[in-house]
């Protein structure tokens, strides 16, 4: 089935590192985290996504600052980061560099003063006191009514702002499935008159990959937490990722351990998974069709939980300890085998061992994760891409492989190993 939509070229094998402006660094600006850029640019982060940079209601304002999916205009910038200059020239910078630029959209809600409610109040839903009202349950934001198509043609407008504008290179849609499918669809008609774009959707309906190149792995990772508590099974977590392949259009899925959301109101990924936060980290990165997500400090690690509407900044020290660790697992995912390769899963006797294959043309990796607590578990390995000399990612050192390989694996331990 083709997609109506090409994806970029660029999507397949990319990962993207998600940018909290606010608590990134003390002056939380834009200048201030560009500093920042060589270091993920050398950690092999390909895709910047910048939670949302429009300015912030103040009427119902949450917390000190606010939050940031709590805009008062589409078409400016959040005063705590810098003004527009500074944002292009981020953007100028990061595209030197490598990277790909990507905004936070909200496009279901606006916050309470937004300057459409005095500009375009008919933009906004109502409740039966004629009242601006909100379906969801947030006391900081007022629904717009997509059942008004000027307010959409309008929504598209912006959107090509930041597009034509600051040459941004795609949006991340925030809670996508609220707002109908057909406006994602002129939506992207619309802003790819201008280049091609990179397209997320925070939401989980296959249906949404008809304009959608990335949907979440909420799935996922909700079931990975059932896992380490001990609720499912090894079987439940690949009835998931099988149903993930049945996606239409190839569609890829965004994979993570930790987001904006999850860090703050759910706990770190410590917190969520203890010991099992890496070997999860290495799966996400080597699975078919997987974009693997970092969120701002997890490279630190960061152990905290950032609060949300106000400042808390990242305790940035001299040392990243995960630094290398995502190095090594980002460019592991950027190629071929992982990339476009395709997989096959080998048996296990352990429920906690996961070990899979991926090849692309001569290129192969065998990937081996243990998801438990359980040391010295002995897995015996047959296959007939297993020949030749493999490369143990993390060790650098060679073995000679030939069909039948037998490996053990201590508690939480991962191996990836990979012939050229």
């Amino acid at each position: 089935m083709s997609k109506p939509f090409e994806t970029i070229g660029w999507a397949k094998g990319t990962n993207i590192y998600e940018v909290n402006i606010r608590q990134y660094t003390t002056e939380g600006t834009f200048k201030a985290f560009r500093k920042h850029l060589p270091r993920l640019a050398d950690m092999g982060v390909e895709v910047l996504w910048l939670m949302p940079i429009t300015p912030i209601s103040h009427k119902n304002r949450l917390g000190t600052l606010g939050s940031y999916y709590a805009c008062s205009s589409y078409v400016g910038i959040n005063p705590e980061f810098g003004n527009l200059t500074d944002f292009k020239e981020l953007v100028d910078e990061a595209h030197g560099l490598g990277f790909k630029i990507i905004i936070d959209w909200v496009a279901n809600h606006t916050g309470c003063d937004h300057e459409w409610t005095e500009s375009n109040p008919e933009f906004y839903t109502r409740n039966a006191e004629g009242h601006f009202t909100e379906r969801n349950g947030w006391k900081d934001v007022i629904d717009l009514d997509y059942t008004n198509y000027d307010m959409r043609a309008a929504m598209i407008s912006a959107m090509r702002f930041w597009v034509k504008e600051f040459d941004i290179d795609g949006f991340r849609c925030d809670m996508a499935h609220l707002v109908p499918l057909n406006f994602w669809e002129s939506a992207r008609t619309s802003c790819e008159t201008i280049k091609p774009l990179f397209w997320l959707a925070e939401c989980e309906d296959p249906s949404y990959h008809h304009v959608y190149d990335v949907s979440y792995a909420w799935h996922w990772m909700h079931a990975t937490e059932k896992f380490v508590k001990g609720e499912v099974a090894i079987t439940d977590l690949y009835n998931i990722l099988h149903g993930y392949s049945q996606y239409p259009y190839e569609a890829l899925k965004l994979f993570f351990t930790s987001n904006h959301d999850e860090n703050s109101w759910n706990g770190t990924e410590y917190e969520k998974y203890g010991n099992m936060a890496k070997p999860l980290a290495v799966l996400n990165a080597t699975w078919i069709n997987s974009v693997p997500l970092v969120y701002s400090g997890q490279e630190l690690p960061n152990k905290k939980r950032l609060a949300f509407f106000n400042k808390d900044e990242i305790e940035w020290s001299t040392k990243i300890e995960l630094g290398n660790f995502y190095k090594i697992i980002l460019n592991l995912h950027k190629t071929k085998a992982v990339a476009q390769g395709e997989i096959f899963i080998l048996p296990s006797n352990h429920n906690g061992v996961m070990a899979f294959l991926r090849k692309f043309e001569e290129e192969v990796v065998l990937v081996i994760i243990n998801l438990s607590s359980s040391s010295k578990l002995t897995l015996s390995v047959h296959h007939q891409w297993i020949v030749g000399t493999f490369t143990n990612c993390f060790s650098g050192l060679d073995y000679s492989f030939n069909k039948t390989e037998n490996f053990e694996v201590m508690a939480y331990e991962y191996l990836i190993y990979r012939k050229k």
